[in-house]
């Protein structure tokens, strides 16, 4: 079983003016995401991390790399398809006027039929986010555990993956600044431990020494059972 920690970026100086970031460089954490970022690293150090994964962003990284401080010798990776989603000339527009485009209801009711003005499609970003963790899945191990520093619509969109949600319904999933999202992907179906994580404790997180069997695989699905946070 391989177990992914996906980690939205703290609160950035994008969030607290109500624009719309996309890709537009120079997007940082600001003061108090800085102290999330801080506080999550610290939340998360008894849990083993085989790796930490970063979308090429300012805000990311500066996100993992707390994440990765006290931790020696972890392979520490910036992966281009964890990225932000390219909004193409929606980027750096507040969202109270981008609120009032047509484009706007379709991106909240119908998003795999929303591409974005000389931008990439959710369609597209759900693609390429859901093969990545795949590609790093493959990569790492089934026993391995690692964190992948991402943004909200990434998040959800491999959550919505995760859960069997047609892509249309990823706006039921909230992301928010600096949670964790937990998958835990098995060789038959990935199962969603944790949504949106804002101070949850991580003990259940910690490795096992010995390999789940078979029968606690199959024990971790009861019908109408389980424990959320």
């Amino acid at each position: 079983m391989t177990t992914v920690l996906l980690v939205r970026h703290g609160r950035s100086t994008a969030n607290t003016a109500g624009v719309l970031a996309g890709r537009t460089p120079g997007v940082n954490l600001d003061e108090h995401g800085e102290t999330q970022a801080v506080e999550l690293a610290a939340r998360l150090m008894p849990v083993h991390l085989d790796a930490v994964v970063s979308s090429p962003l300012e805000r990311t990284r500066q996100t993992a790399e707390r994440l990765v401080a006290a931790r020696e010798g972890t392979l520490f990776e910036v992966d281009e398809r964890f990225t932000e989603c390219d909004y193409g000339t929606w980027s750096g527009r507040p969202l109270k006027s981008l609120a009032e485009e047509p484009l706007w209801r379709v991106v909240q009711a119908h998003p795999a039929a929303a591409a974005f003005p000389d931008g990439e499609s959710l369609a597209a970003l759900s693609a390429r986010a859901v093969a990545a963790v795949r590609a790093w899945n493959a990569k790492l191990g089934e026993q391995a555990t690692y964190a992948v520093v991402s943004h909200g619509d990434v998040i959800k969109a491999i959550a919505a993956d995760a859960l069997g949600l047609h892509l249309d319904l990823f706006q039921r999933i909230h992301v928010d600044p600096c949670s964790l999202t937990v998958i835990r992907y098995h060789g038959t179906r990935p199962s969603v431990l944790r949504l949106n994580d804002v101070g949850g404790d991580v003990s259940a997180l910690i490795r096992a020494m010995e390999p789940a069997s078979e029968a606690g695989e199959a024990g971790d699905a009861p019908v109408g059972g389980g424990a959320g946070s």
